[in-house]
């Protein structure tokens, strides 16, 4: 190489390799400060889309889980109330049983009939009372086989979403609680007169009556219990599939996504040796053409 005053071909060589060192000395800081390996698209496009919808699912089944959690609640709110009406039919069935026998009166009959009316009153209120986050669950509203969620409110049994999607095999499933009010167990004097072996105890004909009704009031009520029970266990078994899904997508996501940084620490010292090299080559190198200088003196 020739020695010349006009341009210093060494120094610019010099500086474009101290740009390419410093380019990945800035890189590399960047990496450590931030622990992502990818922190724009320009790091890895690729990467970086695998890495967002990664988030998106993360995000979405973690969401999910709560979803599960609140209904476990709600399934809970409706088990321990009926839990109470449970009670209420037992005591219904000890009064039916005690004015079918022929040892009272016509008057202590009626103070049967008082307490008996006044347990099937209860369990309706009970029914009407339940609720969760303002959703009434025993009433009937979450009684309906069809769902209709296009409205505000939505309608008939309850849509319990838990997926990142939208697949009725996959994202979601239904819990469904039956009417819970005495008239709807077929008990008390809110029931159907007609058809209603329990409407009173007022009679001993018709306590007898009864306590076939209260029976048949407690297996409904029990086979209600028993779906909500099974629903707590299934949605149970939901979070736990969600939360294994969940922490091997995260797992997933880190592998793309995050710095290795033994490997990027290397990197990180390798360029800052190259830096350091090529400013003080730099510096040589624009000295260079002084050297002319004593030619021409």
């Amino acid at each position: 190489m020739s020695l010349v005053v006009n341009h210093n071909l060494m120094a610019g060589n010099i500086a474009n390799s101290l740009n390419s060192h410093y380019g990945r000395l800035a890189t590399s800081t960047q990496r450590l400060s931030t622990g992502m390996r990818i922190n724009s698209s320009a790091d890895d496009a690729a990467g970086l889309a695998i890495r967002e919808l990664m988030r998106s699912d993360i995000a979405t089944m973690n969401q999910g889980i709560r979803n599960a959690n609140d209904a476990i609640s709600l399934i809970q709110t409706a088990d321990g109330a009926l839990g109470v009406i449970d009670e209420k039919l037992i005591r219904m069935k000890e009064l039916a049983e005690q004015a079918a026998t022929g040892t009272y009166d016509s008057t202590q009959r009626l103070m049967i009939e008082s307490e008996y009316q006044q347990m099937a009153s209860e369990i309706t209120r009970i029914a009407n009372a339940t609720d969760f986050n303002g959703i009434h669950l025993l009433n009937g509203n979450l009684s309906s086989p069809t769902h209709d969620g296009s409205k505000l409110n939505a309608t008939g049994k309850m849509k319990i979403h838990f997926g990142t999607a939208n697949d009725s095999a996959e994202d979601y499933y239904y819990i469904q609680i039956g009417n819970c009010t005495a008239s709807a167990f077929g008990v008390g004097n809110q029931a159907d007169l007609k058809t209603s072996k329990g409407f009173t105890v007022s009679t001993q004909e018709a306590a007898q009556r009864a306590l076939v009704a209260i029976t048949d009031a407690i297996v409904s009520k029990d086979k209600i219990r028993a779906h909500i029970g099974a629903m707590q266990n299934r949605l149970e078994n939901t979070i736990t599939n969600l939360t294994t899904q969940a922490e091997n997508l995260q797992a997933a996501e880190s592998r793309i996504s995050d710095v290795d940084v033994a490997t990027e620490m290397t990197n990180f010292v390798r360029n800052q040796i190259l830096t350091q090299s090529a400013v003080a080559m730099l510096s040589q190198a624009n000295s260079l053409p002084q050297m002319a200088m004593q030619l021409i003196g």
